[in-house]
């Protein structure tokens, strides 16, 4: 899987990262004041970006946290079988398999062959994202 580190002061709202092997989005992020005897400590709320369930992370402020690499595509749709389609990558022309996200199950269906789409490729698993 294609992961960096980032450290936690640099993580906004709609930020990425990796909780438990999953990909996910990041919703809100608390931080508390240092104790006497104790360092900040950040509380980053997730939600999963292929299942969305929400995630939690308690950290040092100090600490980092991995977050996946996207690599933002474009595609060609060749066939459409129930809730898969099969794609065919822009630029290297490789073709692959994706599960249609419920947003795009009424606009990806038979007929749609030829159209483009944009997809993400993250932690190894591909994610439609638009259709042109």
């Amino acid at each position: 899987m294609a992961e960096t580190t980032v450290p936690i002061k640099d993580l906004k709202p709609g930020s990425f990262v990796m909780v438990d092997g999953e990909p996910c989005k990041v919703v809100s992020i608390t931080k508390s004041k240092p104790g006497k005897h104790g360092s900040a400590k950040a509380r980053i709320e997730t939600m999963g970006v292929f299942d969305n369930r929400r995630r939690f992370i308690l950290k040092p402020a100090s600490a980092s946290v991995d977050a996946p690499i996207i690599e933002k595509k474009k595609a060609q749709i060749i066939s459409i079988s129930g809730n898969t389609v099969q794609l065919m990558d822009m630029e290297d022309y490789t073709t692959f398999e994706a599960t249609i996200p419920d947003e795009f199950k009424d606009r990806i269906k038979t007929g749609s062959e030829g159209k483009e789409i944009v997809y993400w490729k993250l932690a190894g698993r591909i994610l439609i994202r638009d259709m042109k």
